[in-house]
């Protein structure tokens, strides 16, 4: 599918509405608008964490996957930017080999981390940091997609999974876990 994009400043911005992929104009602080927005968060997040991977850890395998993540939410921003129709049967771009896949890879990360004894708290080193950031912004892209009300559950089991996905991530990040920061109950006195 080739894409042609001509002109990047359009003003059609410029009092506070944007176009959905259908061409209705909305307000910018639409519901759907706001969903789309918060995946396009989450896959700019992504893109910091794969130079990350790729750069700073020369991790290419991960970068590759990162990659893909990014593609699929490209799918899913397509899937929110066509409000559904009345009485009509709606595909999606995303479908659900995308969760399938996540799940394949969060099994393979799930292999060689030690089970939990604590929660534990975001940070041990950059890159896990990174994607415990993602994973909290992964968290609102998904609030933000329920708020649409059920319309692409397909998207919503996406997002949860890809949550999932990216505390495990975090842990492999952290040496398989040795470099897990355990959260310790304080008492404050």
């Amino acid at each position: 599918m080739a894409i042609r994009i001509d002109r990047v400043v359009t003003r059609g911005g410029d009092c506070g509405q944007t176009s959905l992929g259908d061409g209705v104009r909305v307000s910018k602080a639409d519901r759907r608008v706001e969903a789309m927005g918060a995946v396009d968060e989450l896959n700019a997040h992504i893109g910091l964490l794969e130079y990350l991977c790729r750069v700073e850890k020369g991790d290419a395998e991960s970068a590759e996957v990162l990659r893909c993540i990014q593609g699929g939410l490209f799918d899913l921003g397509a899937d929110i930017c066509m409000p559904p129709k009345e009485g009509e049967r709606r595909d999606f771009v995303l479908s659900a080999a995308s969760i399938a896949w996540l799940e394949k890879h969060i099994e393979e990360m799930a292999k060689n981390l030690p089970t939990l004894t604590s929660f534990i708290l975001p940070g041990g080193g950059q890159v896990a940091a990174q994607a415990h950031i993602i994973r909290t912004v992964t968290r609102r892209a998904e609030r933000r997609l329920v708020a649409l009300g059920g319309e692409c559950d397909i998207g919503v089991r996406f997002l949860n999974r890809l949550s999932d996905y990216f505390f495990q991530f975090a842990r492999k990040a952290n040496d398989n876990g040795a470099r897990d920061i355990l959260w310790q109950p304080r008492q404050w006195s």
